[in-house]
């Protein structure tokens, strides 16, 4: 396949997936020796409609590549430079380097300083976190750009103590004290709150109890908050509207909440249940109908919803089990990873040249393990029990 038949091939994907343009976020991660150029994910990315990109690291090989396309970028400083960020020197100096060349052409509009930091159970990170931000706030106050660029952090639901019913969702309490300074940092700011956000986790940990449909936001009959009498179709939603409680409870009733990370695996180990093709592709088909749809969660119905789904591509030389390496919605040489709705003849082949170069074996240098924080390198270490998610279902259903 020349060329313009790539091309052809990107505006057959753009047909089918209309709903994608201006409502999607993606998870563009590098964790791979096998990944096409940057040059080469652009068309790839505006094939499927997504606006907005959460990256791990400040690339400037991706950030040049997608200057002057109008692609939102959430760009990331790891958990290894978070004792180095607190000296407010080296945040300008990083700054100046990683994030001031780039623009205006590059849209990059937020700054995530470290990855679920607070539930990593190390002091000397969680420390470090708060100063972290504020020395990269500052330096973006210096330049000018704290307007247009915001600093926050991830967290994972494990930060949740309390979360059934949803209407019931609060804090750990061993994480208060941190946690709110980062959250008085958000307001003061203007920043978001970014949450990761796996339903795939409470499946594969009791796939009997557990119903499918309710965590692939497939029909079903759903669930009702006792306190509220809100109903829930899915569990995502409710770990949400759990998170949006905790927040309510603290006086953070108004500050902005983006999922940062939220997929499905299309493949697993024998004992990963669920990690199929079919369940991810129903899992971020689903997701992306409801996103188009413009309407949020059932504590939230006028909230947009801000959702980056994980990942663009698979990972090689990701660690942990076989399902860290399958989250991706598309293979390393362009080819979807499960059926997206298009026939075998018009996915790219692995000889495909694009930009000047081989599609399919480009290789690029991933920054691994330097440019990824803990928690991106395995996402299913660290993950809150979803125990209470599931007496939610088995108790709250009608």
């Amino acid at each position: 396949m020349d060329l313009p038949e790539f091309f052809c091939y990107v505006s057959i994907l753009s047909c089918l997936f209309p709903i994608m343009v201006n409502s999607i976020g993606i998870n563009y991660g590098q964790i791979a020796n096998n990944l096409p150029s940057p040059e080469d994910v652009v068309p790839l990315v505006k094939s499927i409609g997504a606006t907005k990109i959460k990256l791990y690291d400040a690339d400037p090989r991706v950030l040049k590549a997608f200057a002057n396309t109008d692609v939102e970028f959430m760009v990331g400083l790891g958990n290894e430079y978070l004792d180095k960020m607190r000296d407010p020197t080296n945040a300008q100096a990083w700054v100046k380097e990683n994030i001031q060349p780039h623009l205006p052409a590059t849209k990059i509009t937020s700054i995530f300083v470290g990855n679920e930091v607070l539930t990593l159970n190390d002091t000397s990170l969680s420390d470090c976190l708060l100063p972290a931000m504020q020395s990269v706030h500052a330096a973006l106050l210096n330049f000018g750009l704290d307007k247009q660029v915001t600093v926050t952090t991830t967290h994972s639901l494990a930060i949740l103590q309390t979360s059934y019913p949803p209407s019931a969702g609060a804090f750990r309490e061993d994480l208060m004290d941190p946690l709110c300074e980062t959250l008085n940092f958000h307001q003061k700011t203007g920043s978001p709150f970014l949450i990761n956000a796996y339903p795939y986790f409470a499946y594969k940990g009791n796939p009997e109890q557990v119903p499918l449909d309710f965590v692939l936001f497939q029909p079903n009959q759903g669930v009702t908050d006792p306190q509220t009498h809100l109903h829930y179709d899915n569990m995502l939603y409710a770990q949400i509207d759990a998170v949006y409680s905790a927040l309510a409870s603290l006086g953070y009733k108004k500050l902005l909440v983006h999922i940062s990370e939220t997929g499905w695996p299309s493949k697993g180990d024998e004992d990963e249940a669920g990690a199929t093709p079919e369940n991810a592709e129903k899992y971020n088909g689903n997701l992306i109908k409801l996103m188009s749809g413009k309407t949020g969660t059932p504590m939230r119905p006028n909230s947009d919803l801000n959702i980056y789904i994980f990942a663009l591509f698979n990972e090689n030389m990701k660690p942990g089990p076989t399902s860290e390496r399958n989250y991706g919605l598309f293979k390393p040489d362009g080819t979807p990873a499960y059926p997206l709705g298009i026939t075998p003849n018009n996915v790219v082949g692995r000889n495909t040249t694009v930009g000047g170069g081989r599609f399919g074996n480009a290789v690029t240098n991933p920054y691994y393990p330097m440019s990824s924080s803990t928690g991106y390198m395995s996402i299913s270490s660290a993950r809150v029990s979803y125990m209470p998610f599931i007496e939610f279902y088995l108790h709250g259903k009608l």
